[in-house]
């Protein structure tokens, strides 16, 4: 277990120096088409689980998560 605790400080330390980085690429336009895409698809999936009257909570959901994601 040591092995992953080492990887995961090391992730953790790399977040740390890079993280002003990391929140100009979560808030730019690259940002907003990925996660645009991996939303649709993740929604579009979902509505095909759930019942009909759940489309309109999962519609919620992915605006919710799009909202924090991208430059718009």
């Amino acid at each position: 277990m040591s092995g992953f605790d080492d990887l995961i400080n090391q992730g953790k330390e790399l977040y740390e120096q890079n993280k002003d980085k990391v929140q100009d690429f979560l808030k730019s336009e690259q940002a907003e088409d990925l996660s645009d895409k991996a939303l649709d698809g993740a929604s579009d999936l979902a509505k095909k689980i759930v019942p009909d009257e759940h489309h309109g909570t999962v519609d919620d959901v992915r605006k919710n998560i799009d909202g924090a994601v991208g430059d718009k």
